[in-house]
């Protein structure tokens, strides 16, 4: 559950870094929403891990709350989608209602046993964009870091998708993130062969790291509308890549709420990034990979260090307000108004 205080170090951020760098206008294109009282997915424990130590619940009346609070001088539209690890009926039904009365955009939730004609009807009948699927939502036999792109997004339903023009926010797997070599000949055949599709490459891939980068942008992004979002991205070096290779009208500004309340900030130790929370904010963190403590007192939050990631890239590269106005709402906003008009 969201219950966010802010605190006089977060107050000194965002009026004296953020304030002037943000448009007025902004959409935050990845939202999850999701009441606690959701049926699971499927039965059985989740894994002990920073993500689900963050947020157990948060609701639309949370989200709208906790961005007036973070961006009392913006107005920010979010776009929402359910929560990775509930009942799909429950989380479509939740995200349409809320959807319709605020007049949000949304995506809807798909797994691997949808048919594409159930996934069509489903999207239709909501409104929605099109589909956020998730990698939990794979056959059960499959191990977490053997799971592929098409075991949890079938051919079915990337040739609806396709034919329809509609959105495929993609959260890829495996522990080799963006530069795996599996992850990017699925991608790029998606690309190739299903080139209608608005495909979102959540996260930049997951590249949280230098590291994790490879030779991906050498693979893929080359597709018209092929997008990426940093949600909880806060590497410098894969936001810049990234605008390296595909531009700045193909970069999306999304938080990743609620786990972009975490109180935090990142390293990267040997390639792999690391959380650095105050200490006991969090519990007992033995066992949580990514996850290191720290005494000190003046430590902001997830969402606004990502804008101070995107800003330092801004300085390196020498952006335009109006890039920066692309990145944090003109290509959203278009994404939305082209795949609205469908």
């Amino acid at each position: 559950m969201i219950n966010l205080k802010l605190e006089d170090y977060d107050r000194y951020v965002y009026e004296k870094e953020l304030k002037d760098f943000l448009p007025k206008d902004f959409i935050d294109f990845h939202i999850h929403a999701f009441r606690k009282d959701f049926e699971p997915y499927r039965p059985g424990k989740r894994a002990k891990t920073w993500v689900s130590m963050v947020a157990k619940e948060t609701t639309m009346e949370q989200i709208n709350e906790t961005l007036d609070l973070l961006f009392p001088q913006n107005n920010v539209t979010p776009l929402i989608f359910g929560g990775t690890y509930f009942n799909l009926k429950q989380t479509n039904d939740y995200i349409y209602n809320e959807g319709k009365k605020n007049k949000y955009p949304t995506l809807f939730r798909a797994d691997y046993q949808m048919s594409g004609e159930k996934m069509e009807d489903g999207i239709r009948k909501g409104g929605f964009l099109g589909i956020k699927p998730y990698l939990s939502n794979r056959p059960e036999y499959i191990p977490t870091n053997e799971t592929r792109i098409f075991d949890f997004v079938t051919q079915d339903q990337l040739r609806v998708l396709d034919k329809n023009g509609w959105i495929l926010m993609l959260h890829i797997p495996r522990a080799g993130r963006f530069k795996d070599p599996v992850n990017l000949a699925q991608l790029k055949e998606i690309e190739e062969k299903y080139p209608n599709i608005r495909l979102v490459i959540a996260h930049i891939g997951r590249a949280y790291a230098k590291e994790d980068i490879g030779n991906a942008f050498d693979v893929v992004g080359r597709g018209e509308n092929t997008y990426f979002d940093f949600a909880a991205n806060l590497c410098d070096d894969a936001i810049k890549a990234c605008i390296e290779a595909v531009g700045t009208k193909k970069l999306i500004f999304g938080s990743d709420l609620p786990y972009a309340v975490m109180r935090m900030y990142r390293i990267v130790e040997n390639g792999e990034y690391i959380n650095i929370v105050r200490r006991g904010e969090f519990g007992d963190l033995t066992g949580v990979a990514h996850m290191r403590e720290t005494d000190e007192k003046d430590v902001t939050l997830m969402m606004y260090e990502q804008i101070k990631a995107l800003k330092r890239v801004a300085a390196d590269m020498k952006l335009s307000d109006k890039d920066i106005e692309d990145i944090m709402n003109n290509n959203a906003k278009r994404l939305i108004d082209e795949t609205s008009a469908k």
